[in-house]
């Protein structure tokens, strides 16, 4: 009897000693693994482009580099424009949405040094508009309804002139070509904005552009035509379709193919 019990406690140990070297390999093939995993998943999360429009990216040397300035409109088509551009540009733009010509003249000099002060810009295309016709409250650049009482334009007609005028100047000597890209429109029930003003903002902007020589990239005519399908419904932006429709837009105007 003592010697069976002894056999079975020595097969026992005996099992024991084969399962712990079994879960012990099979412990170090899952770490192995678990470690080859992680290391491909960094290297496909770095090689993957990045899905924020406000990411920076870096320059493919010998490539044309292009900087798209605007708000969130601009930021709905950078991702779209850069793809569609692979290989044939490098598509910059500011980590930020560019906002009012106010944010603009505080903050074009940061934006233009992007990607370092020794590198220079072949086209800079550019917009402000929204933000500048926009109705705000007496609590600073909040959007409000366009009747609240104490409501006011962020920047007025006469105000935009004068900046937009200024950053114009600044962007020349920058030596790019410049490609102005007009307001889009605000459709009927946006709130804070009136359907009609970015037509007489572009007018302003078109005097100017006329004045200094630069290129009109006429999207609010675009988007006026296509606005049923391709713009959200009372709401100034776009569809996922229809930022990718702004973007082949943009892409044309570029003319780098």
């Amino acid at each position: 009897m003592r010697e069976a019990e002894s056999s079975r406690e020595n097969r026992a140990i005996a099992l024991g000693k084969l399962a712990t070297g079994r879960t012990s390999g099979y412990r170090s093939s899952m770490k192995k693994a678990l470690v080859l995993l992680t290391l491909a998943l960094v290297q496909s999360v770095s090689a993957a482009p990045p899905k924020d429009p406000l990411m920076q990216v870096k320059d493919v040397e010998g490539l044309p580099r292009v900087l798209l300035i605007g708000d969130s409109i601009s930021m709905g088509y950078t991702l779209q424009v850069r793809e569609l551009l692979k290989g044939k540009a490098n598509v910059h733009r500011p980590p930020t949405n560019c906002g009012p010509t106010i944010k603009g003249l505080a903050e074009l000099d940061q934006w233009l040094k992007i990607g370092g002060e020794d590198q220079r810009w072949n086209v800079i295309h550019f917009n402000w508009g929204l933000h500048d016709l926009k109705y705000i409250g007496t609590n600073g650049d909040r959007i409000v309804p366009v009747k609240s009482k104490g409501s006011r334009q962020q920047v007025p007609p006469a105000a935009y002139e004068k900046n937009l005028r200024e950053l114009v100047k600044r962007l020349k000597k920058t030596g790019a070509r410049l490609i102005w890209r007009n307001t889009t429109p605000v459709p009927t029930g946006a709130r804070g904005r009136v359907p009609g003003d970015s037509a007489k903002y572009n007018e302003i902007a078109a005097k100017i552009m006329k004045d200094e020589g630069v290129e009109i990239h006429d999207l609010y005519s675009f988007a006026l035509k296509h606005t049923a399908k391709i713009q959200r419904k009372a709401d100034v932006h776009y569809t996922a379709e229809g930022s990718m429709a702004l973007a082949r837009e943009v892409v044309k105007a570029l003319n780098l193919e």
